[in-house]
């Protein structure tokens, strides 16, 4: 085998491990330039965290993957982005690709309909019309939500009259009743109290056992109990981003330290 060969055979054995690879990503609102030369990988079945001062690129990174930033039309994108070792603004379907990859925003945002049609809702849209199947798929992702047991009895009810809390966590249910492989979450928990946060913090562990996830969060501690590894964000770049013990305890770059310290931000 030729050196060549082996490199590319390792190179892409490297790619494969990881759920999601970014290289050399920049993004641009027309003349302004919000995210620059961005390197990152997520791997399978790993809770990364974006950390960082407000609008330093955090939430305008993660929309990328499920490609949300389609939507603004000054938006420009270069560089790559690959699920599974394949291009996203490649040949592969936007509708595919968003299924893949789920999304929970910051404030819950439930349908004005039933606990179960919006769980379903998803799968309904792609097709599924069997009764059975679709109440089979609704308990198996409330359970994983670790909703079940607060809201089995209630299902026809409407989504709306549960807590803020148990808004969320219908909403990660409606995520995960897509089969997705990664799920990303905007601020999960900044809209609601410390009880529920805690949940969605213990929901997040066990989560992670099926799914990729990554999280954007303004809440230091928050990243810390609850991520693998930790992106430190400033000015539209990665400052650094590694192990999350090792980024809070050992920073290897001034700016992190002072940011984790309150120095600023």
């Amino acid at each position: 085998m030729s050196y060549t060969t082996a490199v590319n055979i390792a190179a892409r054995k490297k790619t494969m491990e990881n759920k999601l690879e970014v290289r050399e990503l920049d993004l641009f609102y027309g003349e302004f330039q919000a995210l620059k030369k961005i390197d990152f990988t997520l791997a399978r079945r790993e809770v990364s965290a974006l950390i960082g001062p407000s609008g330093c690129g955090k939430s305008t990174f993660i929309r990328i993957f499920n490609r949300m930033n389609d939507l603004i039309p000054s938006c420009r994108i270069t560089g790559e982005v690959l699920l599974d070792g394949e291009d996203i603004f490649g040949t592969l379907d936007v509708t595919d690709l968003r299924s893949r990859v789920g999304m929970v925003f910051q404030k819950p945002n439930p349908f004005n309909m039933s606990i179960f049609d919006n769980v379903v809702y998803g799968k309904r849209m792609a097709g599924t019309r069997n009764r059975r199947e679709l109440e089979e798929l609704a308990e198996k992702a409330l359970v994983k939500a670790a909703l079940w047991d607060e809201v089995k009895d209630r299902l026809r009810k409407p989504a709306l009259r549960l807590s803020g809390g148990q808004q969320q966590r219908l909403c990660i249910a409606r995520s995960i009743a897509m089969a997705p492989e990664i799920i990303l979450m905007d601020e999960p928990t900044s809209a609601l109290d410390p009880i529920a946060t805690g949940k969605i913090e213990e929901l997040m562990g066990e989560l992670k056992k099926d799914f990729s996830i990554i999280i954007v969060t303004h809440a230091m501690h928050q990243a810390a109990r609850v991520s693998d590894r930790t992106a430190f964000f400033l000015l539209g770049e990665i400052i650094e981003y590694g192990d999350t013990k090792t980024l809070f305890t050992n920073p290897r770059d001034k700016r992190t330290e002072d940011y984790i310290s309150g120095r600023f931000g």
